[in-house]
């Protein structure tokens, strides 16, 4: 496996996990409904994530599709989670927003 995949595959597992601690700790927050976005995006960022490790995993002809489409969700998740001022929140948008960075190269 290349070098590349591999940092790409830490760095969707990393921002899987951020996103599954950030969605926990939102529903824990005190106006769940403010977080409802955040919570969403989390869920479907995590998901993607994890997909794109496993297709890079296997060497997957789809994975830089797939990269392509997670680093949208994962910018998209980076950018609602970075207007929250909560911790969980702010380490799960620079998890994403670095993620993305990682899933665009990997899909040029």
């Amino acid at each position: 496996m290349n070098s590349a995949f591999e940092d790409c595959i830490s760095e969707c597992l990393r921002c899987a996990l951020a996103c599954e601690t950030c969605a926990s700790s939102c529903l824990n927050e005190q106006d769940v409904q403010m977080m409802a976005d955040c919570i969403k995006l989390d869920r479907d960022c995590a998901d993607m994530c994890v997909l794109a490790a496993k297709l890079m995993a296997r060497g997957s002809s789809l994975a830089a599709e797939i990269c392509r489409i997670c680093a949208e969700a994962c910018r998209a998740c980076g950018n609602e989670c970075g207007k929250h001022e909560a911790e969980h929140c702010q380490k799960c948008s620079e998890a994403c927003l670095s993620c993305a960075k990682a899933c665009d190269a990997i899909a040029a």
